[in-house]
């Protein structure tokens, strides 16, 4: 059971980021990661992939608002373009996880980066591991090398270039 200051402090954050900004950047981020996915769902799935969507999963670095959208994107684009089930489960998890564990990170933005290929080495690794009979660690470290080539090659140079550019416009994000 929650202490009364713990839910306190839970409903307080959920009613600050319930604003029609927090809902705009989430909705935006969501239908960039589909947009993202769609364009390269020839590389977005398999146990060898380039999921170039996955380099918004550091966007939370520069607002929280994109982590829930992240998760929806995720999710929405694993169940239009006909992942299996698992992957729509499981692979949306993953990438749910990584952008809040970004988000925990945000001030250390090369080990923020590393969080999604934690996650999705894992977790996809796992779930692809299990449904294809593939070997685990191989399988793992597969998607993880693809999700570090992604958020180092693309994610990383993205947030500074949005920083660059739009540095105080992200600032009000926050």
């Amino acid at each position: 059971m929650c202490p009364p200051a713990a839910l306190k402090e839970i409903f307080t954050y959920m009613k600050q980021s319930l604003t029609p900004r927090f809902l705009a950047v989430s909705g935006l981020t969501a239908a960039l990661y589909v947009a993202l996915t769609a364009l390269f769902a020839p590389i977005s799935f398999s146990a060898v992939q380039f999921r170039v969507s996955e380099a918004l999963t550091l966007l939370p670095v520069l607002t929280p608002a994109a982590a829930p959208g992240l998760f929806l994107g995720c999710l929405i684009s694993n169940l239009v373009l006909g992942a299996p089930w698992q992957d729509v489960v499981f692979g949306s998890l993953a990438t749910g996880l990584a952008a809040y564990a970004t988000l925990l990170l945000r001030r250390h933005l090369w080990l923020a980066a590393f969080m999604p290929v934690l996650f999705n080495g894992l977790i996809v690794g796992g779930m692809l591991s299990k449904v294809y009979g593939l070997p685990f660690w191989a399988t793992a470290g597969t998607v993880a090398l693809g999700e570090a080539a992604v958020c180092y090659m693309l994610g990383v140079p993205l947030v500074g270039l949005l920083k660059k550019r739009f540095g105080e416009e992200l600032d009000k994000l926050q």
